[in-house]
């Protein structure tokens, strides 16, 4: 990483780091490069109790953006190949998009995201900083089963969503095709197909995030 003539250490490299890291986990997500796809979308008129139901929902959905920022960077840190660096940033442009979207539909319910942020980051930090250490295809297998998974739980969140959440239905619907997307691309560049112990450890990890996220 280098800029202006500047070169960067291996410490600039991990106060930068840590500086995203605290940004992304405490609500400052960067500019979405993509516009919002609920767009003029009219807002749906919802009760307190749906509007605090949608709103746990993204928030849920906001620290899965969280999750995958980490994850890719941790992946994208111990990756033994350029190739697979670039394909980790690709994914990651994406999410950065997704978790804009999110926040500002929060916004948008008077709601916020998760308190845990910080932790839910760490965690999967380190998660994917294994995953990456286990070699390229293991990494990229970890990414298509992520993503998978993301997408099967949009699904559900979609089928949740009361129909006059017109707004939160067009975020999602994005964010699901973008999932399918990075899932075909890790598969395309040689993923590995993971154990179903470990693809249930996955199921398990996340539905404890869903849980806690929901309310927290």
């Amino acid at each position: 990483m280098e800029s202006a003539g500047r070169h960067y250490t291996p410490l600039d490299r991990i106060i930068h780091r840590i500086d995203e890291a605290l940004r992304l986990s405490t609500g400052f997500a960067p500019s979405p490069a993509r516009p919002n796809p609920a767009g003029d979308t009219e807002e749906g008129e919802l009760d307190e109790d749906t509007r605090r139901h949608v709103a746990g929902l993204m928030r849920i959905n906001h620290t899965g953006e969280i999750c995958a920022q980490a994850l890719y960077a941790g992946q994208a840190a111990t990756a033994r190949s350029e190739e697979i660096r670039d394909e980790m940033q690709i994914a990651s442009d994406d999410e950065i998009d997704h978790l804009a979207w999110c926040e500002q539909r929060l916004q948008e319910l008077d709601s916020r995201p998760s308190l845990l942020n910080p932790l839910w980051y760490a965690g999967s930090y380190a998660i994917g900083a294994i995953a990456g250490a286990a070699g390229d295809g293991w990494s990229l297998g970890f990414l298509k089963e992520t993503e998978n998974q993301v997408e099967a739980h949009l699904q559900d969140h979609l089928e949740q969503l009361p129909a006059q959440d017109t707004r939160s239905q067009a975020i999602l619907d994005q964010m699901k095709t973008d999932e399918a997307k990075h899932a075909k691309m890790a598969e395309d560049a040689g993923a590995f197909e993971l154990a179903e112990p470990i693809r249930e450890l996955m199921r398990f990890t996340s539905k404890v995030m869903k849980v806690v996220a929901y309310r927290i």
